[in-house]
């Protein structure tokens, strides 16, 4: 999907969601996310090629695959993370996607603790 098909897409299912809210709410919820989740799995391909990208030059770079690899994870959760914490927000759930963003945090806080003990070990290493 290229940029007009996505806008497209999105004003379409707006107009259509407004329209449904006055008598069906329950069809315009699943009418959004359907189009939320369409969006989304229709980018999964660019994804991937922004990845192919990335790794080449993590390659180059000689960069840990660790480090690479848990930097992706991290860019993964905090758009996965955004997506449901939306879509939640769209539901009128905005509780519950708070507590989806903080669950999220916690999640790239935890995924990330071998890039924090490798900076405390360059750290400590330069410490007197």
């Amino acid at each position: 999907m290229d940029i007009i098909q996505i806008v497209a897409l999105g004003i379409i299912t707006a107009v259509l969601s407004t329209i449904l809210k006055e008598n069906k709410p329950e069809f315009a919820i699943k009418l959004s996310i359907t189009a939320g989740l369409i969006i989304f799995v229709s980018l999964l391909g660019k994804f991937n090629q922004i990845l192919e990208v990335l790794k080449g030059y993590a390659i180059k770079a000689n960069i840990d695959i660790l480090y690479f690899s848990t930097i992706l994870k991290v860019i993964g959760i905090a758009y996965i993370t955004e997506f449901g914490a939306q879509v939640c927000r769209d539901a009128g759930e905005g509780s519950i996607a708070s507590k989806i963003e903080f669950a999220g945090k916690v999640l790239i806080m935890a995924i990330a603790v071998p890039i924090y003990a490798a900076l405390f070990d360059i750290i400590l290493k330069i410490m007197p």
